[in-house]
């Protein structure tokens, strides 16, 4: 397969516009032997798989490693995708579970979450609160960021999918393997909390 990726990335009018395609058809492209397909996908979701792994290490290297590794399994495993969701959602699922091993290995998982002690995670009523408008102009984005890192990663990885990544409730279900209810409940939490953490700041 190398082999013909390498002849096949010579030829490069077999990409008229990559930047056009979707990433369900890069894929596809990609899976029948053009590397640029591949190459395009990787400058789309380096950086946000990278901000979104940083939400679990905070460490730049381990954060570095784990797209690293993404990005490596998305290239020996693109056969496995199937058009049965977005492409978003497959890719981040592989680099939560990647971050997920590497937490595993270096015994680095906190647990500080909201659950009760026979394991049941304390539901909280559901209620949209806006996070920009949801954050003032006047709110730096590093602040906005040491804020969110200070949330339990429960809270902390829905809050960044949800509002600053912009997936559904139903992509952030599939990537974190979680009832969408569940899910609603963390991100309403996580955004009280961080509405609580801005709210001190200005004052």
């Amino acid at each position: 397969m190398t082999q013909s990726l390498l002849n096949s990335s010579l030829k490069s009018s077999a990409m008229n516009n990559p930047f056009k395609l979707s990433d369900e058809k890069l894929v596809a492209r990609f899976v029948n032997g053009d590397i640029n397909a591949y190459k395009e996908l990787v400058k789309r979701y380096k950086d946000k798989l990278f901000n979104f792994v940083m939400r679990y290490f905070n460490n730049r290297e381990q954060a570095e490693d784990v797209v690293q590794e993404t990005l490596i399994k998305l290239y020996t495993h693109a056969h496995y995708y199937k058009d049965i969701a977005q492409f978003s959602t497959w890719i981040y699922t592989i680099a939560k579970n990647n971050a997920l091993t590497e937490l595993r290995k270096n015994k680095a998982k906190k647990s500080d979450s909201m659950w009760t002690d026979d394991g049941k995670f304390i539901d909280i009523a559901s209620s949209e609160i806006p996070l920009d408008e949801k954050v003032q102009n006047e709110i730096a984005v590093e602040k906005l960021n040491k804020y969110l890192l200070e949330l339990p990663e429960n809270f902390r990885i829905a809050v960044y999918l949800r509002d600053f990544e912009e997936h559904s409730y139903e992509e952030i279900s599939m990537i974190l393997e979680i009832p969408i209810g569940t899910i609603k409940s963390r991100i309403n939490r996580g955004r009280i909390m961080l509405a609580e953490k801005l709210k001190s700041y200005k004052e």
